[in-house]
């Protein structure tokens, strides 16, 4: 009988239902295009290509996670490359030697990620301490992040870094591309905060019920800072990667990772009301959206089509997952 419950609820879990899309997806590529779906050199690809927009949603997740949402994420990623691309064309070059490339390297990401909890800190703060919602904060600041970006490089790209700089986005470490290493430590480390930490604790207490975390003496604001900081962290790590990646850093690199960021949370089955989400359900949107995104791109379809069909997939997602929160509140009402 337990054994039977226990299948049930595992069938029912809605981590269980994104491993079954992603299987579905992966076969269903693999079946139109076999040849180049299933080739090393798409695989790889993929394995390059998909951490750059799955950090970003691990950072929406964890705003998410508190009911609120970070729509600054792209603007943060691009203004943390544009300030760690000027610091390593001002101070290094490619005829440096790579001892000393290396050492500029460092300050350039380790200043890209003061520059993400910065921008972070400042989103926290107009949602915490000036009672802005995160929607409208985060638009403003995003532009506002994005306006920075443009004054600093007069809307043009920054190129001409040393070689130590396709380290973060285009090399390996044993076989594994770095890319695909960084996602995974990020997305173990962002688990163990949410499930193991007294931290992640008042981050769903807070997303599940507010006014009883304000009740139970958590410091609201504080959370809210941290909240905002790791995304602002987790987003310039996001941007360093897309720097590397294409040599260069801009102000509107990534414009579309914004759509795909808050539709893998929503589709990892983090609840925009707050209070709810898996990391694991996350990472299997990213892989069912990255399979979906490299299938219809062996397809020939449009970039736009494409943006059309996340677009809508969003939205079913959330009617669906709207209409079974209803119901399952329906379910739980006391019978007269």
């Amino acid at each position: 009988m337990s054994t039977h419950t226990s299948m049930k609820d595992v069938t029912a879990a809605p981590e269980f239902r994104l491993l079954v899309i992603a299987v579905f997806v992966f076969g269903l590529m693999s079946v139109l295009s076999p040849d180049r779906f299933l080739s090393t050199q798409n695989l790889t690809s993929m394995a390059f290509q998909f951490p750059e927009f799955a950090i970003l949603a691990l950072a929406m997740t964890i705003a998410m996670m508190t009911g609120g949402i970070d729509l600054s994420v792209v603007g943060v990623a691009n203004l943390s490359a544009v300030v760690a691309a000027l610091i390593l064309t001002q101070f290094s070059d490619a005829e440096m030697p790579a001892s000393q490339s290396a050492i500029w390297l460092a300050v350039a990401v380790t200043a890209a990620l003061c520059i993400g909890a910065i921008a972070g800190l400042i989103n926290g703060s107009l949602i915490a301490f000036f009672g802005l919602p995160p929607i409208l904060a985060t638009v403003g600041s995003g532009l506002v992040f994005t306006g920075f970006a443009v004054a600093m490089t007069g809307g043009s790209a920054v190129m001409g870094f040393p070689g130590t700089v396709a380290l973060i986005g285009n090399a390996t470490l044993a076989g594994i591309p770095v890319p695909l290493i960084l996602f995974v430590l990020l997305a173990v480390l962002l688990h163990l905060i949410l499930t193991r930490t007294a931290f992640g604790l008042r981050v769903t207490m807070y997303g599940a019920n507010p006014m009883a975390a304000l009740y139970a003496a958590i410091d609201v604001n504080r959370v809210l800072l941290k909240v905002y900081m790791s995304a602002g962290v987790f987003s310039s790590i996001a941007g360093l990667i897309v720097m590397s990646r294409a040599n260069s850093a801009k102000a509107d690199y990534g414009s579309s990772y914004l759509l795909l960021a808050v539709l893998i949370a929503v589709l990892g089955g983090v609840n925009p009301y707050g209070g709810y989400g898996r990391v694991i359900g996350v990472v299997l949107a990213v892989l069912s959206m990255q399979f979906l995104s490299s299938g219809l791109n062996m397809l020939q379809v449009s970039n736009f089509a494409r943006e059309l069909i996340w677009g809508a997939l969003l939205i079913l997602v959330m009617v669906i997952n709207t209409h079974a929160v209803t119901a399952l509140r329906g379910s739980l009402k006391p019978s007269k």
